[in-house]
């Protein structure tokens, strides 16, 4: 994919997620329409995932510095998170544990965490420093969602 082709798509989804964070903070406290802010959430979360998937493709392929891009997305996402899942959003099409209302720091000190990894992945894929960009990759999943979807999240049927 071409480089400027990839800024855009880049571009076009962040502001896709700003627009969908921001209508997610225009929600009340009971939100009325929570299937609209499932919805949004679980659209960041498989952005997250295609931008991760994609970060692999690219580490496999050698391409580290175009890492930055997937790692940035994710860390703009990552911070839009806690505003994602208001008191009342636990519908039947959520996939969100009781525990994400019960323990709200936790929850939010898991997406500052992931915030903070992805900001790190980027700033060592800019670097272009293959072995320690490869060695963020390999943590990832594990220290960014698994931090979040093991207490926070219950398994699809």
């Amino acid at each position: 994919m071409k480089t400027s082709t990839l800024r855009h798509l880049v571009l076009f989804t962040l502001l896709a997620v700003v627009a969908i964070v921001g209508l997610a903070a225009a929600q009340s406290a009971t939100v009325p329409m929570a299937g609209d802010v499932v919805a949004a959430r679980q659209r960041l979360m498989r952005l997250n995932a295609a931008s991760a998937a994609d970060a692999q493709a690219k580490l496999k392929a050698g391409n580290i510095e175009a890492i930055a891009v997937n790692a940035e997305v994710i860390a703009i996402n990552a911070g839009h998170i806690p505003f994602l899942f208001p008191k009342g959003s636990d519908t039947q099409a959520s996939y969100a544990k009781p525990e994400v209302w019960e323990k709200q720091a936790e929850f939010e000190a898991a997406a500052k965490n992931m915030e903070t990894w992805a900001e790190k992945l980027r700033d060592t894929a800019k670097s272009k420093d293959a072995a320690a960009t490869e060695a963020i990759m390999k943590e990832f999943g594990a220290k960014t969602c698994g931090t979040c979807h093991t207490p926070f999240r219950r398994p699809k049927n």
